[in-house]
């Protein structure tokens, strides 16, 4: 017996919207109860990619597979479109409706669906039941179009940057729900460009740059090809008349890479109570005076940045 399709496959995808390559050869597989993050700037090509995943948007080229099925019209789509579950980026539900008459206008498309009390419990609006959307907060909006995209009892789920503009508690409830609907056998792909959400939600990641995974792996292991645990950042006071050269940084005990900036430069280093000690000494031997200077633990941000020298909020 055959091993049933992944979830999600898709091969050689491809789109153009006039001169601009949306997404170039995308080649990608998502497994079964797996929690699959897209990572990248705006404009990489995330929201195309899900569209085209999604039924949404035709491929220009490419074939993708969605629960072993294709999308094609007539009762095959309908079918495959009661198994998935679908948050889009920008919801737009009517505000003059109550959280419960929304809810119940999503139960009536699927032939089998959640109860409104079931869903409402899934994403913690039982409260707001009666409420007006107009009147939901930014966070139990985005709830309330989760629920719409949970009230078929989908397989697969999609969630389109799900907490952009989100406040960090209304974002961990919304990380709560995906966990509950994971931990009940579901599979997510999501997109993001938040590196913390990704590293806390995510099996596994690809970071997409103008079309294409350029990466593709668990947040641990994209962040251990840096090739060490921490960064340094510093900036001096008085511009680059003093300061040291990448090679003088880059000889510092412990730095294993160095990544000059337009504003910092950011030492990548393997021990941070060796290295920080030996940049302040170097940067007293050459009377430059810091600005800045701050360590973090490496994440998937500062893999982007190794990869394409810019950071995803300047892309």
């Amino acid at each position: 017996m055959s091993p049933p399709a992944p979830p999600i496959r898709c091969a050689g995808l491809t789109k153009r919207y006039a001169d601009v390559i949306a997404v170039a050869g995308l080649d990608l597989t998502v497994n079964t109860r797996e929690c699959f993050g897209l990572l990248g700037p705006n404009g990489a090509g995330k929201t195309t990619t899900i569209e085209i995943l999604e039924g949404l948007t035709a491929p220009d080229r490419g074939e993708v597979e969605i629960l072993g099925m294709r999308w094609t019209r007539g009762s095959s789509t309908r079918a495959l479109r009661e198994r998935l579950g679908i948050q889009l980026q920008d919801t737009q539900l009517a505000e003059k409706l109550t959280v419960e008459e929304t809810v119940r206008l999503f139960r009536s498309f699927y032939r089998a669906a959640h109860s409104v009390e079931e869903v409402l419990g899934l994403v913690g609006l039982e409260e707001k039941r009666t409420a007006w959307v107009g009147k939901l907060s930014g966070g139990q909006k985005q709830r309330l179009a989760v629920a719409c995209a949970l009230v078929s009892r989908p397989e697969l789920l999609f969630l389109d940057e799900p907490t952009t503009g989100l406040d960090p508690q209304s974002r961990r409830q919304l990380w709560e729900v995906i966990g509950r609907f994971r931990a009940a056998g579901g599979t997510v792909l999501l997109t993001t460009h938040y590196m913390e959400e990704a590293e806390r939600l995510c099996d596994r990641v690809a970071i997409m740059d103008h079309g294409k995974v350029i990466a593709l792996g668990t947040p641990r292991s994209l962040i251990a090809s840096l090739g060490a645990e921490h960064v340094v950042e510093f900036a001096l006071a008085d511009g680059a008349a003093r300061a040291p050269s990448p090679a003088e940084l880059a000889g510092l005990p412990g730095v294993r890479a160095v990544r000059p900036g337009v504003d910092r430069t950011a030492l990548t280093v393997a021990e941070v109570h060796r290295a920080v000690p030996a940049l302040l000494g170097l940067l007293e031997r050459r009377g430059a005076e810091l600005s800045l200077l701050a360590t973090h633990h490496a994440t998937l941000e500062d893999v982007f940045v190794s990869l394409t020298g810019r950071h995803l909020r300047d892309a």
